[in-house]
């Protein structure tokens, strides 16, 4: 089976690379993201992480979805455009992809199969769930949507994978 981090994805400016690569093959927190939805102000909390733990090995990996009540309807640019004008986002985002469903991309396959802290596996249940990575690619922890990106539970799951 092919490691998580070598597995294709492409960015959301349409460069092909492996999520690895995109991570830098650090620690990473993956979201699926959605402009319209009414969790997208998480983004401020999502580009925080990544302003306050990047310069530490931690990457946030933006990916957006519009499988969830058409919540992500927009062009490459337009999500880009929006992002960087509404949020100030700096981390990596990769093209729009699927992550339920047949269609699901790969990298989403894997993901789901991770436990939440409850000890449920399965779909992403809407935008804005995520999935903490170690920079060897192994899954340490699942969030779902309304667990907000700086909470405590998330800030300490993701010390624990960065030097002090």
């Amino acid at each position: 089976m092919t490691d998580l981090l070598d597995l294709p994805v492409a960015t959301l400016q349409g460069a092909d690379t492996t999520l690895g690569e995109l991570t830098g093959r650090r620690p990473a927190l993956l979201v699926n993201v959605a402009s319209r939805c009414g969790l997208t102000p998480q983004y401020t909390r999502l580009e925080e992480l990544q302003r306050e733990y990047g310069p530490r090995g931690f990457t946030v990996v933006g990916v957006p979805c519009n499988q969830f009540a058409g919540q992500e309807p927009g062009t490459a640019e337009e999500i880009a455009g929006f992002c960087s004008a509404t949020y100030g986002v700096t981390f990596p985002m990769t093209e729009k992809l699927e992550v339920n469903g047949e269609g699901a991309h790969p990298v989403y396959r894997r993901l789901t199969t991770t436990p939440d802290a409850s000890g449920e596996a399965g779909p992403v249940q809407w935008n804005f769930e995520k999935f903490l990575v170690d920079g060897d690619g192994a899954v340490v922890a699942r969030f779902r949507p309304r667990t907000d990106p700086g909470s405590p539970e998330v800030r300490t799951a993701i010390e624990e994978l960065l030097p002090a």
